[in-house]
């Protein structure tokens, strides 16, 4: 016993001691590999920054220096519009900068474009006019023109008495935004979303968003943004989230167009932002885990082997402490009651009994204590894990949704799959399945349950080692 403790003692020193010197060299690591990709990222960023200067707020700048014109303001005001003489300086001014240009005149309530065309403003048959006259902000961005559709930024003009005069405006086709969207994404590798206040997508560098005949495409139309949790879909929190889009993961960073209320989302391949981090960063990171996990693995066999030769009396079982169906039934009524929302999960270990017959009751019991430790190791503070069957165990998921829980349960599956095998026979592979269901109502657990398991058969006749979701209608 003595020698037990001795060498116990001197096993956690020495473990301190490296403990310490690795979180030293990790702070050092993580520090510099931290400011590798805050570089990194600052480079992605800039050519975006440039784009949204280049081609958004330039015509911005140029049609509010222009609309500040005495020139202009000289044109528009009066009871009488020279149309000639309109048309004619718009003409001018688009052979000059390059750009669509339009002026919408209060007096006569027409829209004068560069390209020579006349457009009566008639309430009912042009929308956008009357929408933006009354609106607070002097400058609009809008999608017009559909027959060849334009990005439109609309300025207020008024006189020297503040009298509104009506908008000068400024163009650009979408075709040509694609085309530079194109350029830019061959070169860096990232997409663009221009998106306002209520999730329609302005802009886009994939052409099949953006707006068709007066259609805008919403966020909440796209298969990755429905997976993200609610609270981000509401608020579009967008920053630095990570998602999936055609099974490729994306990093998505968010600039703000405060002028006309968007904001630009830059979604960049991972994969892209992983090469440009330093491959020795990487491999000091890889080699820090290495060595805390040998280490872990080095104390976790020395004092098991101690421990069960010197005092074999004294090994608890697991399996044998976490609460049975009746106690989790009433944990679950408390959770439903107070939390409202929670996710079940049910874990079995695939092929235990075949496990048991082949090796032996002991060596199921262990398979068993080393799930269970490695998953009351893994669960939330907040979670409740509890005994199902003789080979399969419940998790409580409060406050957490359907594909969040998901998610957990690929992580916990994944761990299980890559726990070291038991001692006794360490060619014995270790897997589980996993199914999952969710409640947000006051449902008896046998009902939620019930989803859960259907859900669990189907990852077992679907191949083992799986997660499944199965919702209740």
């Amino acid at each position: 016993m003595n020698t037990f403790r001795t060498l116990h003692r001197s096993i956690l020193i020495l473990f301190a001691v490296v403990v310490i010197s690795i979180v030293t060299l990790v702070h050092f690591s993580i520090s510099k590999i931290v400011a590798e990709q805050s570089r990194a990222q600052q480079q992605s960023l800039s050519p975006a920054i440039s784009l949204i200067v280049e081609q958004i707020l330039k015509p911005l700048h140029t049609s509010e220096a222009l609309g500040n014109s005495r020139e202009l303001v000289a044109l528009m005001e009066g009871n009488i519009i020279d149309e000639q003489t309109v048309l004619s300086s718009l003409s001018r001014m688009e052979d000059e900068f390059g750009l669509s240009f339009f002026i919408a005149s209060e007096t006569v309530r027409k829209q004068f474009n560069s390209d020579g065309s006349v457009i009566s403003l008639v309430e009912g048959d042009v929308s956008w006019y009357f929408k933006y006259k009354d609106y607070p902000a002097d400058a609009v961005a809008d999608i017009g023109k559909w027959e060849d559709t334009h990005f439109y930024i609309d300025i207020k003009i008024y006189n020297d008495n503040e009298e509104f005069l009506g908008f000068f405006g400024v163009g650009k086709s979408l075709k040509s935004f694609l085309e530079i969207f194109e350029t830019y994404k061959e070169e860096y590798g990232y997409d663009f979303l221009f998106v306002d206040n209520t999730g329609d997508i302005m802009l886009s560098s994939d052409a099949s968003l953006n707006a068709s005949y007066s259609n805008f495409t919403n966020l909440r139309e796209l298969p990755w943004y429905t997976e993200l949790p609610l609270n981000v879909q509401n608020d579009q929190a967008l920053n630095n989230k990570l998602v999936t889009i055609n099974e490729k993961d994306y990093l998505i960073a968010e600039v703000k167009l405060n002028q006309f209320g968007w904001t630009v989302f830059l979604l960049s391949p991972l994969t892209d932002r992983q090469a440009e981090i330093s491959q020795a960063f990487i491999f000091s990171v890889v080699t820090i885990l290495v060595i805390i996990f040998s280490l872990f693995l080095l104390i976790y066999n020395l004092l098991y082997y101690f421990r069960r030769d010197m005092q074999p009396d004294i090994i608890v079982r697991h399996a044998s402490t976490l609460p049975e169906r009746e106690n989790l039934e009433l944990a679950y009524d408390s959770l439903v009651k107070d939390q409202k929302s929670v996710s079940i999960a049910l874990i079995s270990i695939d092929d235990y009994y075949t496990m048991c017959d082949t090796y032996g009751k002991e060596t199921g019991e262990e398979v068993l204590d080393k799930v269970v430790a490695y998953l009351s190791d893994n669960a939330r503070e907040q979670d409740i894990l509890g005994r199902w069957n003789k080979d399969e165990f419940i998790l409580l998921l409060p406050q957490t949704g359907p594909h969040e829980a998901r998610e957990m349960a690929q992580n916990l599956r994944h761990g299980i799959a890559t726990l070291t095998p038991v001692s006794s026979h360490p060619q014995l592979p270790l897997t589980a399945s996993f199914g999952i269901s969710f409640t947000a109502s006051m449902r008896p657990m046998n009902e939620v349950t019930a989803h859960a398991e259907d859900a669990l058969y189907q990852a077992k006749r679907d191949g083992k080692n799986l997660v499944r979701l199965q919702l209740i209608d």
